[in-house]
């Protein structure tokens, strides 16, 4: 029963994550990208987290663009991998 438990917990954190993955590409792809605060109140995610994440996308080849705008750094997709 303990290992059902785990299964059914991690498929949920699995879940979980992957919807977190496609809010934040849903951000990155708008006009404008997003910047890390808009990031983290969307996701609930800590800054450190939305960072690492950006750094898994860019190991997966996408080609995440970064710019200031009025002092806040707004990050978008400038490329996306071949499906």
């Amino acid at each position: 029963m303990t290992k059902t438990k785990k299964t059914e917990s991690s498929l949920k954190a699995t879940a979980a994550k992957a919807s977190n993955k496609d809010k934040l590409l849903e951000l990155l792809r708008r006009a404008g990208g997003a910047s890390l605060v808009e990031i983290t109140e969307v996701t609930g995610w800590l800054p450190h987290s939305a960072r690492a994440m950006l750094t898994g996308l860019r190991k997966k080849s996408f080609v995440i663009g970064k710019e200031k705008v009025e002092g806040t750094t707004r990050y978008s997709i400038a490329n996306e991998p071949a499906a």
